[in-house]
């Protein structure tokens, strides 16, 4: 617990240093050990990559033990900080949640409102904003403060303030609004929220020193690394021919 205490503590630092950080989120040991490797100071999983290596939908509906499972072997490839994007949280309770988290030995998990398991699009704010509060006192209780982004997934940015910062009254360290990606946008969040901010890029997204200036604190690239990935296998394949190179790269 000391070296993940320490590692919690590290990657909260992360969040207010002078420059932006960048986490290309990962999804197996492989890809985290190269990640890590080129300089990262912290690395984050990708739900949505996870589950599709895994064979599963990005909706929640993953057996938790596969999900921590793969944190663990992340986890247990690199020497760095590692933040857990761990959808709405499989249903299980905060304790349970945060000491599955601390066993596969990450030190920040990414936690939506999004309800994948009931009849609104979005879990009621006050009800979201409680389990942010458990899961930060059950880290406490263990012995690691673990970093909660908070995600919002609201496209509505007076919705997205109004969360953003219940969420961080209950606790949370950053906040996660996915949805929203304009730099009007961006800037009412980080101008409007007392805590850092984080962006998930796409194509079209302000450049790095453009979301600097907004007043980012954290990017995330999400599955983009992922898609690359299975991107550049499909430029593989296509350059297969008969009578051709074994590796026609």
């Amino acid at each position: 617990m000391e070296r993940l205490a320490e590692h919690a503590k590290r990657l909260r630092e992360l969040h207010h240093a002078d420059d932006l950080l960048v986490l290309t989120n990962v999804w197996d040991a492989a890809s985290a050990r190269v990640v890590a490797a080129a300089g990262h100071p912290a690395l984050a999983t990708a739900s949505a990559a996870v589950t599709a290596a895994l064979g599963h939908e990005d909706d929640d509906s993953i057996p938790p033990g596969e999900m921590f499972a793969a944190v663990e072997r992340i986890a247990a490839a690199v020497d760095v900080p590692v933040t857990a994007d761990l959808e709405a949280g499989y249903g299980l309770a905060p304790e349970d949640l945060v000491g599955r988290l601390l066993e596969a030995g990450a030190v920040g998990l990414n936690l939506e409102d999004t309800d994948h398991h009931g009849a609104a699009e979005l879990v009621p704010a006050q009800a979201q904003a409680e389990r942010h509060a458990a899961v930060k006192a059950a880290g406490r209780a263990a012995g690691v403060d673990v970093v909660l982004n908070a995600r919002v997934d609201t496209p509505d940015v007076d919705e997205a303030l109004e969360r953003a910062r219940l969420y961080v009254e209950a606790g949370a360290d950053c906040v996660y609004p996915i949805k929203l990606g304009e730099p009007d946008a961006i800037r009412a969040l980080t101008e409007g929220v007392d805590a850092p901010v984080n962006v998930l890029v796409r194509p079209g997204s302000p450049t790095l020193g453009e979301l600097r200036e907004l007043g980012v604190a954290r990017v995330s690239l999400g599955p983009g690394l992922h898609r690359v990935s299975l991107a550049a296998v499909e430029r593989f394949l296509g350059r297969i021919e008969p009578g051709g190179p074994v590796y026609p790269i």
